[in-house]
């Protein structure tokens, strides 16, 4: 007799089990072409069923040969996103399966919508596909929501090692009735436009609608700090969103560890105690959205540690005027103004203004996946906005060749006017002050170029009725230490920074600038925002004159040569051996000033005559003491006494350009 052994069947995972009025067969679009079948029974279908190895992205058990290959194959990016698209299809029916394979935009496929007693939708970039002419039933959307992992207190599940996430919609008894399949994507790449920022330590927050890519975004930055720059990184996962569902996190999160949250009402506990007890150096967080998770980031933030975050909205106001997430900004108050200080302004007495520093020092709004507007300081931007005025920002965009471009908003910039002696008044009106403190540390001067000692050698500026110390802060605060310094002689000034109520007191300083060709640059109260922007200004303005120092420097030096070789022949040759007065050519003032030193230097006299643009000295003889002698005299006085206030400590004559040697006479 013979006995054939009993064959046994082990009954099918969940994932398997079908519906009556769902027919079995594998989309071939999705099934890996394997060999070697396995043998599955299903209580809707006949007792032998022969299945591919693979269904749906369900991992099995192949011959080691078949197995290497497989993930050999598997491991370039490409084929794993083909893996994990595979498995959220099989949430779906055939015959919506193969309505999705069949359209041209599969790879950009957003999400699939399942309502109960609706049409399913599909959601390309184009716009809405539906999927099937039969309505949804009750065991559709059963048969899907047995695929996935349990749905948490925010009703959000995902897939196993994947970036997919489901999210359901119930009814008033908790019935499931609705489900959002959102299709997840490790992008490579993605944040390149904030490379800069990431790698300096900046803690960022991204702004930016649903749908926008923001998660994307920071998970391709979390794997950056983790792989590129070896940082401990720490997500705080509340969704599961940034390294996908299970215990396992998914590979586009690198090196970066995951910490998930059991309730999302406990993410700002998750988050201290991130910090408490792995030592991060960056905490990556996604959609912070209440006032604790912000409260727990504010802490967070003020003891050093990175901080990379996401939060639903469109604009930096849209946070600022959000009561829950303001603190992320610095806090918004109501401040009342004192009369003056309103009538100084041009506004209420009431205003708002930050109540302290930001959480994060840089925000980034997500415009499309192509284009960031990104806020290099968050802190200016605020100010900005609470007073009116158009924020900084620079605008990031890839092309579709993959070429970075950087655009700047439009920003303060001082432009040098044509009269040297011009009062520029930086930083006076309120709408004015657009160029914020960070703007002025992102926008250095430019690169001036040349090898000469005078490209490199610093700005000299003299501050009238402004305190030292607030002026050395600004310079500080702008990272200018060596471009800048300050100087106690007005005569060796490159520039005079002046308070302009103290200024206006004084006609003998604005003289004495203008004598020696200094520009004046004035603010109206002493803050540390206005300071910069002068000194921002003052820098601005130099770098523009010596962009065409080379040839400048040789006309002026030819000038100054010239001139005094004029006045040297006119006094060796006519005035000391003739004894008769010469007019010298007009000449600019700073010019006239040289001239004015070698006369000096020959014990004689001169006097200023004619009127602008003729402006001319005349060399006056030892001899000569008419009245119109005495008329120069008087005007050596006041020269003199103007030169007193301009001369340095140790009483010597200043001069912008001082001559140590005459040139030697032609033979």
């Amino acid at each position: 007799m013979l006995i054939f052994p009993l064959l046994r069947f082990s009954p099918p995972p969940l994932w398997l089990q079908r519906l009556p009025c769902q027919p079995l067969t594998p989309f071939s679009k999705f099934s890996p072409k394997i060999p070697y079948p396995t043998i599955h029974s299903s209580p809707f279908s006949s007792p032998l069923r022969i299945l591919p190895a693979k269904f749906s992205g369900y991992p099995r058990k192949f011959p080691n040969s078949l197995l290497s290959s497989y993930l050999a194959s598997a491991s370039a990016g490409e084929d794993e996103f083909e893996v994990e698209l595979d498995r959220l299809m099989a949430l779906l029916p055939e015959e919506m399966r193969r309505r999705v394979s069949e359209h041209a935009e599969l790879h950009q496929l957003i999400e699939v919508v399942m309502d109960l007693g609706r049409k399913p939708l599909a959601r390309f970039p184009s716009g809405d596909f539906v999927l099937s002419d039969c309505p949804i039933t009750v065991q559709d959307i059963e048969f899907a929501t047995s695929q996935v992992g349990d749905f948490a207190i925010d009703n959000r599940a995902g897939i196993s090692r994947t970036l997919h996430r489901i999210s359901a919609i119930r009814n008033r008894k908790g019935a499931i009735i609705g489900l959002t399949c959102r299709v997840g994507r490790a992008i490579s790449g993605s944040a390149n436009l904030l490379q800069d920022l990431v790698k300096d330590g900046a803690s960022l927050l991204l702004i930016g609608p649903p749908g926008v890519g923001k998660t994307t975004i920071i998970r391709e930055i979390a794997r950056m700090l983790a792989n590129d720059y070896k940082k401990r990184v720490m997500i705080v996962d509340t969704s599961n969103e940034i390294g996908g569902d299970g215990d396992i996190p998914h590979a586009g999160i690198g090196n970066a560890r995951r910490m998930q949250v059991p309730n999302s009402d406990m993410q700002h506990k998750v988050l201290i105690e991130a910090v408490e007890n792995h030592m991060p150096q960056v905490i990556v967080i996604d959609e912070i959205g209440t006032k604790l998770e912000a409260m727990a980031a504010s802490t967070i933030a003020q003891r050093g540690i990175q901080l990379v975050a996401t939060a639903h909205g469109v604009t930096i106001e849209n946070l600022i005027m959000n009561p829950s997430l303001e603190m992320l900004v610095g806090g918004i108050q109501s401040v009342t103004l004192g009369d003056e200080e309103a009538s100084r302004r041009g506004v209420q007495k009431t205003v708002l203004e930050r109540k302290g520093p930001s959480t994060f020092s840089c925000g980034v709004e997500i415009i499309s996946k192509t284009e960031l507007q990104v806020h290099p300081s968050l802190e200016a931007t605020v100010d900005a906005i609470l007073s009116g005025r158009f924020p900084h920002f620079e605008v990031r965009k890839i092309n579709s060749q993959g070429v970075e471009n950087k655009v700047q908003s439009e920003a303060f910039v001082h432009n040098s006017s044509d009269e040297k002696n011009e009062v520029v008044e930086d930083g006076l009106e309120m709408n004015e002050e657009s160029s914020t403190l960070d703007e002025l540390i992102s926008e250095p001067p430019p690169d001036m170029g040349g090898s000469s000692a005078q490209d490199t050698s610093p700005v000299r500026v003299f501050a009238y009725g402004i305190l030292e110390t607030s002026v050395i802060q600004g310079i500080k605060q702008l990272k200018m230490n060596d471009k800048v310094e300050l100087t106690d002689n007005i005569s060796e000034a490159d520039a005079l920074l002046a308070l302009q109520s103290k200024l206006k007191k004084n006609s003998r300083i604005q003289a004495a600038a203008k004598s020696h060709d200094i520009p004046i640059y004035v603010t109206k109260t002493c803050s540390l925002v206005q300071i910069t922007k002068a000194v921002r200004a003052i820098l601005n303005s130099h770098a523009d004159d010596l962009k065409d120092f080379g040839s400048e420097d040789k006309i002026n030096l030819s000038e100054r040569i010239d001139a005094l070789e004029e006045a040297r022949l006119a006094i060796e040759q006519v005035v000391i051996p003739k004894g008769e007065p010469v007019e010298l050519l007009p000449r600019p003032s700073h010019i006239m000033l040289l001239q004015r030193d070698l006369i000096r230097k020959y014990k004689l006299q001169s006097e200023k005559i004619g009127t602008e643009p003729d402006v001319r000295l005349r060399i006056l003889p030892f001899q000569t003491r008419t009245d119109e002698d005495r008329h120069t005299s008087e005007s050596d006085g006041l020269d003199s006494g103007l030169d007193d206030f301009i001369c340095s400590k140790n009483g010597t004559i200043g001069t912008p350009n001082t001559v140590d040697r005459l040139p030697l006479l032609p033979e």
